[in-house]
């Protein structure tokens, strides 16, 4: 990790491992479509309403902070991630979860994640499971038949690939302003389903293992992290 000079204007433009293969097939495949901003950088605490120079040198300290320099882990870079808000917003929509983190004892377990936003509205949310060898994870409420929406599978690739399910559920052009962002291993092993309510139902697994379930308000773009670990199935220690 480096920082830039902030005394010019500068774009650092830093490609992934999918984004130079395309570039180098030359078909005119790589095409940037979507860009996010972020605020990493900027500590809000160096608000200074008291500089003895006035209200224009309030914001100077953050202004002069240096930039951190581009990296391709999205999981380090670009993680307070603006969001686009109406105008006549007043407050951050927050999204609440009834529990901070989840534990499943063993195989089997099923819990429920119900998000409610604060300060906004959300008709449904993106549930991202970032490690889908340890658990499942589906909408709640629904079964077999009926009116599930578009269910596209797919395996990924490589060896020890898992079946990765992206359930559309979400109306076509709304989506979250606060995009989730996974490297390429991550990517073959996650499921992301878009529901109001899901489940999370734990696997069997030889070790206790950890990961990640990313919860975005599909109207409001607000974020939560919420931490899973899964206990080793005692049948396999």
């Amino acid at each position: 990790m480096g920082f830039l000079d902030n005394t010019s204007i500068t774009v650092d433009a830093i490609l992934t491992k999918k984004g130079r293969e395309l570039l180098a097939r030359g078909q005119d495949e790589f095409r940037i479509t979507k860009f996010a901003l972020a605020d990493d950088e900027i500590d809000y605490n160096l608000w200074d309403t008291s500089h003895p120079n006035g209200s224009n040198y309030y914001g100077a300290v953050i202004e002069n902070m240096p930039l951190l320099e581009a990296f391709v882990d999205e999981n380090q870079l670009m993680r307070y991630k603006l969001t686009t808000l109406p105008k006549e917003t007043n407050k951050l929509p927050i999204l609440e979860l009834p529990s901070p983190s989840l534990t499943f004892n063993g195989a089997g377990q099923i819990q429920a994640i119900t998000p409610n936003t604060r300060n906004g509205v959300d008709t449904s949310y993106t549930f991202v499971l970032q490690n889908a060898s340890i658990a499942n994870i589906t909408p709640a409420g629904i079964g077999g038949g009926g009116n599930a929406g578009a269910i596209r599978r797919r395996v990924a690739g490589g060896r020890g690939g898992v079946l990765q399910e992206d359930f559309d559920l979400m109306p076509k052009g709304r989506g979250a302003t606060t995009p989730v962002f996974l490297n390429e291993g991550e990517r073959k092993r996650s499921i992301t389903v878009t529901a109001k309510s899901v489940n999370l139902i734990s696997r069997s697994i030889t070790s206790l293992t950890s990961t990640n379930v990313t919860v975005v308000g599909n109207q409001s773009g607000a974020q939560f992290t919420l931490p899973i670990t899964v206990k080793a199935d005692p049948s396999k220690l």
